[in-house]
């Protein structure tokens, strides 16, 4: 079991592939409550230089409730992360898969809405290409 789901993005800039990835969120209802640009951060505060590379956290309200009433310290691992890189060939959305990370938990509830969530990630990252 891979823990990412992935895609190219069609897009001609980094700017247009964030655009594209945070449109796509919303349609299966996610909001982008971070915005993590880790080319600036790791430049400035190491002065290292990579390609783009921003991570989005993704959240639905209505999946997060859920997870953190079946689960109370579920909130390390919300929200889900999902990021928008730049490769050799263009542009690449990766998302966290949520049913492989509740995996590490013993709690058979979070399951069923993990798997819906997954499937929602991966419906959003489809589009995208």
């Amino acid at each position: 079991m891979s823990y990412y789901i992935s895609n190219k993005i069609s897009a001609s800039t980094f700017s247009e592939a964030i655009e594209k990835t945070t449109a796509a969120l919303k349609e299966q209802g996610f909001g982008v409550l971070t915005t993590i640009d880790m080319k600036a951060t790791l430049k400035a505060k190491i002065d290292k230089d990579i390609e783009p590379y921003t991570i989005l956290g993704a959240c639905n309200p209505k999946f997060a409730s859920q997870a953190l009433d079946a689960e109370n310290n579920i909130g390390v691992f919300l929200p889900c992360n999902v990021l928008v890189k730049q490769t050799k060939n263009g542009f690449e959305a990766v998302a966290v898969d949520p049913a492989a990370s509740m995996m590490a938990i013993p709690n058979p509830e979070l399951i069923t809405f993990a798997d819906e969530v997954k499937r929602m990630l991966s419906d959003a990252i489809k589009t995208l290409s």
